[in-house]
């Protein structure tokens, strides 16, 4: 029986009876897996703690349980990121990232940018916690390295170069419209300094997220586009956005008060 391991990222797992454990991660070379962990909670040796949601470990498996999951057997540990347990609104902001990742890409979808992105972010979280900027940059780089980043520097319908103050928005037209073009009935308007900035964003390195400072209008505004392109591709709203928005919401406030 051939053994196949991967560097992979747990994304969140499920007790399953006395002492099992099913886990989903997403790998480096084989993309989203499913994986029954018998014993796990009972095994140190071949799991310790390498199953919790966000560590980093190489993953070691057999053929597959069914045709959904794999026969995980060993789990190198080699990142448990702890720093993410010290800061609740971090955690959050975690689990709605590996959400959104397991939410865009299909099961067995190799894609090692993807991978180092979601890698980046999380070890970001880890060290500097809940950022604002850090959502928009990674919810902006994943919609484009997925193929749904939407136009932002030019209308989405006539293709024209965007002037003046304001343009709509449409994740289901395709991205930014001109007022011309925009029917009465796209209701989000946006500055085209906010579609501006998005753009160069996507310009810079994927792993990088510290060093950035976005505007409190380009957050708002820019948040409501990335929400809007993110929902038409998803099959559902992500079950951990309302929290995660409850503790942005917190930390903005704290952060005006001070």
């Amino acid at each position: 029986m051939q053994q196949l391991n991967s560097e992979a990222i747990i994304l969140h797992h499920l007790d399953y009876k006395e002492a099992d454990r099913i886990i989903t991660c997403f790998s480096l070379e084989q993309g989203l897996l499913k994986g029954f962990a018998h014993n796990a909670r009972k095994s140190r040796k071949r799991f310790g703690t390498a199953l919790e949601p966000f560590s980093q470990v190489r993953l070691y498996w057999t053929d597959k349980v069914s045709s959904e999951m794999v026969s995980l057997q060993e789990a190198e540990l080699i990142d448990l990121r702890s720093g993410l347990r010290k800061d609740v609104g971090a955690l959050a902001l975690a689990a709605y990232g590996c959400e959104l990742v397991e939410g865009l890409l299909g099961e067995k979808q190799v894609h090692a940018d993807v991978f180092h992105l979601l890698q980046a972010f999380l070890d970001h979280l880890a060290r500097k916690g809940l950022s604002l900027e850090a959502r928009l940059l990674f919810e902006l780089r994943l919609l484009a390295l997925v193929g749904y980043a939407p136009h932002f520097l030019h209308c989405a319908a006539c293709n024209t170069a965007l002037d003046g103050d304001q343009a709509a928005f449409s994740a289901r037209a395709g991205g930014c419209l001109c007022l011309d073009c925009a029917p009465p009935t796209v209701p989000l308007k946006v500055s085209v300094m906010t579609f501006g900035t998005l753009g160069r964003s996507l310009q810079s390195p994927l792993t990088l997220f510290e060093g950035f400072r976005f505007s409190e209008r380009t957050l708002d505004e820019g948040g409501k586009v990335l929400a809007d392109a993110l929902l038409q591709h998803l099959s559902r709203p992500p079950k951990s956005m309302s929290f995660m928005e409850q503790m942005l919401v917190g930390k903005a406030r704290v952060a005006a008060i001070r």
